[in-house]
């Protein structure tokens, strides 16, 4: 038995995702996400998040290479989430149904388990018409992965509101599902343990890290050991969705870099 085996079966419980980034995105580019799909799963993780962005080139975003990055991911045990930047709504609030599409035909080639867009819209929130909704819920039902839309740190798709909006005009069936990035809503001036209250039920996966800082001059962390908040605003959350890991890394002197993300996917899973 593996090592990374017997920390997923100690675990039992929370499954934990490694999103790319995670091993810092100068890396990813340089050695592709299959180089670093195998730390995570020397690491113990459950899951793999590809980002988009971090693809090195438009090939590499192709059905073909997309297939053989799958599966690889695969043949390490773990399980794909697939990122996009791409916005599920326009700048004006409309319903970008050609970048929900590509996204799920990406996901599909990748055979992930998630696909994730940002919400996008206005700072008002985004179209919630029924014929709008209708085109939305056609356009998921084609997907195989679940489909998770994530606040963003800008007020323009980062705000409780409009999230709040969207889903309850949405029925409960609907295939939409919401990412909680934990550290996020500092950014767009929202409360995290409010939005958790109210979004709670919505929640499909979240993605965890917390924050230093002020202002622009924010930047992603490990929660600290014992972090009261942190821990209180995961409770509010469903306990049985992934966890993703988007802060950095850190290996020391003392430290590797195996060694670090080993470490942080017990403690993303004991939180």
């Amino acid at each position: 038995m593996q090592v990374n085996e017997i920390s997923r079966i100690d675990r039992e419980g929370t499954e934990v995702v490694i999103v790319a980034s995670a091993f810092g995105a100068d890396s990813i580019r340089r050695d592709g996400h299959a180089f670093w799909a195998a730390a995570a799963a020397r690491a113990g993780a459950d899951g793999f998040e590809v980002r988009r962005e971090l693809l090195a080139n438009e090939a590499d975003a192709q059905a073909g290479s997309l297939a053989q990055l799958g599966d690889r991911i695969s043949a390490l045990g773990l399980w794909a989430v697939y990122s996009t930047p791409a916005t599920l709504f326009h700048d004006d609030g409309s319903l970008d149904r050609a970048a929900l599409e590509l996204a799920i035909d990406e996901a599909a080639a990748l055979n992930a388990h998630i696909v994730k867009l940002q919400l996008g819209g206005t700072e008002r929130g985004v179209a919630t018409d029924p014929a709008t909704l209708d085109r939305l819920m056609t356009g998921i039902a084609a997907s195989k992965a679940r489909v998770v839309v994530e606040n963003g740190q800008l007020k323009a798709g980062g705000t409780i509101g409009a999230f709040d909006a969207l889903f309850a005009a949405l029925p409960d069936q609907s295939g939409l599902a919401m990412t909680f990035d934990t550290g996020n809503w500092h950014w767009a001036e929202q409360d995290p343990l409010d939005a958790a209250r109210r979004l709670a039920p919505h929640v499909a996966y979240v993605h965890c890290k917390a924050v230093m800082g002020e202002g622009a001059r924010r930047f992603a962390a490990a929660p600290a050991n014992g972090d009261a908040r942190f821990a209180t605003l995961l409770a509010h959350l469903p306990g049985d969705v992934p966890r993703g890991i988007e802060y950095p890394f850190i290996p020391g002197a003392d430290v590797s870099l195996d060694a670090d993300a080993a470490r942080q996917v017990a403690r993303i899973a004991a939180f």
